[in-house]
């Protein structure tokens, strides 16, 4: 179904030096893939526009608003495997190969018979987790009554002591996982998808390549988390750009970042 093969990768890649030059030189190479390619870019993105529409739609049908807060920032968690066509895309872009819609898609489908399938059982088990530690804040917080009741008053609820101590704790706690989150796919996903290596290892790796370029990948991070909610606000729709801009540029930040001895 597709022509793609990955170099063997029998050691870990080596870990460069990330600057500010080097997120700024992603940012430009991700917006520029996706003029070069945008029907892709677009493809790729209609899946997080759905997908943000549908859980928004199905919160305030259920009037249960209030999970928008910790599922929001739980899908983040899923998303990055939508990515990876979006790094195919770049790739083939680098390499001069032809965009052909069968390839790429191919290249997507076939992950299934990789490493992908184990590091999406993390996350999804992460997402799982944050979810429950989200709940179990609230109830801490908020007691029992509330989670009949907020509902017809959430405001009141969640502006007075205990609602803004349990949202404080709350971002904390889904800040330290979001970091752990972002700190194990921010690489890895664009490594597996490039060579063949355990998950394991291409967990390690990117973990490795966060700390040791700390300050330069928390504003990578910052800077993700900041244009994807922006996207957000118009009802999804600047995701259309947002996310495809982001996912050739990880891409492209990947490759920057890592090397390995030919």
């Amino acid at each position: 179904m597709t022509d793609v093969t990955h170099p063997e990768a029998s050691v870990p890649p080596t870990i460069g030096q990330v600057t500010f030059a080097d997120i700024g030189a992603a940012l430009r190479a991700g917006w520029s893939d996706f003029k070069t390619a945008p029907a892709f870019g677009l493809f790729f993105a209609l899946f997080y526009v759905i997908g943000g529409i549908v859980i928004f739609l199905e919160l305030d049908v259920l009037d249960q608003s209030y999970w928008i807060i910790p599922v929001g920032l739980g899908f983040p968690l899923l998303a990055p495997f939508l990515a990876v066509g979006l790094y195919e895309v770049s790739r083939r872009i680098e390499a001069g190969e032809e965009l052909d819609w069968a390839k790429i898609l191919g290249a997507v489908v076939n992950q299934k018979d990789r490493q992908f399938p184990s590091i999406a059982m993390v996350l999804i088990m992460g997402f799982m987790f944050w979810v429950f530690v989200a709940h179990l804040v609230f109830t801490l917080f908020m007691g029992l009554d509330p989670l009949t009741n907020i509902t017809t008053d959430w405001r009141e609820a969640l502006l007075n002591r205990n609602g803004i101590t349990m949202l404080l704790v709350g971002t904390a706690v889904g800040g330290v996982m979001a970091f752990i989150a972002f700190s194990i796919t921010v690489a890895s996903l664009p490594l597996l998808l490039d060579r063949e290596l355990d998950f394991i290892t291409a967990m390690i790796s990117s973990f490795q390549l966060v700390i040791q370029n700390l300050i330069p990948m928390l504003v990578w991070g910052a800077i993700i988390i900041v244009l994807t909610v922006l996207a957000m606000l118009p009802f999804f729709l600047g995701l259309f750009v947002v996310m495809p801009v982001l996912g050739h540029a990880t891409w492209h930040l990947y490759r920057r970042s890592m090397s390995f001895e030919e």
